[in-house]
């Protein structure tokens, strides 16, 4: 009788387990309207999202950094790191001008000020304006790497490059080609 009892209860749980795990293959989720399989989505998102971000930083050497967007959202895994969307920012080195910087998207690192601009990146600076892809910018290295079908449109000529590094500090800026048998475009305006 003690036997009975262990096959049946062994015998309920091995058909619990087995619905449990092919629950998918056994009973498949339908839409009662289009009768079409439904598969479930796990849509957990640790995220926060904030609208009109703004930012102000300085740094030890006195510079100051704005940095403003529609959108920002915070990864709660990272929250040193809030990513931007429809960006602008405004760099304000110490006895110089003013540096403003829009771009798509951003990534900025709330410690350290570093960002990583993206899509439509459009830096102007006196009367000279860089447009590209991506920047990524440190005020912690002094560098302002640009980057993927620049144009460096001054007074006088017209670049277009691969990729341009600027020391924020002493402005001496550098212009190439990743690869070596293509050279910079340079067009004069007069």
């Amino acid at each position: 009788m003690a036997s009975k009892k262990v096959f049946a209860l062994s015998l309920i749980i091995l058909i619990l387990i087995l619905l449990y795990v092919g629950k998918k293959e056994f009973f498949p989720t339908k839409n009662l309207e289009t009768n079409e399989e439904l598969d479930v989505v796990d849509n957990s998102y640790s995220s926060n999202l904030i609208k009109e971000v703004n930012y102000i930083s300085k740094d030890s050497r006195g510079n100051e950094y704005i940095i403003n967007a529609e959108i920002g959202e915070i990864d709660l895994k990272n929250p040193d790191i809030i990513y931007l969307t429809n960006v602008k920012a405004l760099i304000n080195l110490k006895n110089s001008e003013t540096i403003i910087i829009k771009s798509d998207y951003g990534k900025y690192n709330t410690k350290n000020f570093d960002t990583i601009f993206s899509q439509n990146v459009n830096i102007d600076y006196l009367d000279k304006n860089i447009k590209g892809e991506y920047l990524d910018f440190s005020l912690e290295k002094n560098l302002m790497l640009i980057s993927r079908n620049i144009i460096y449109t001054g007074p006088d000529n017209i670049l277009k490059a691969d990729a341009m590094e600027m020391n924020i500090k002493t402005k001496d800026s550098k212009i190439f080609m990743y690869e070596q048998n293509k050279k910079v475009n340079i067009k004069s305006k007069n």
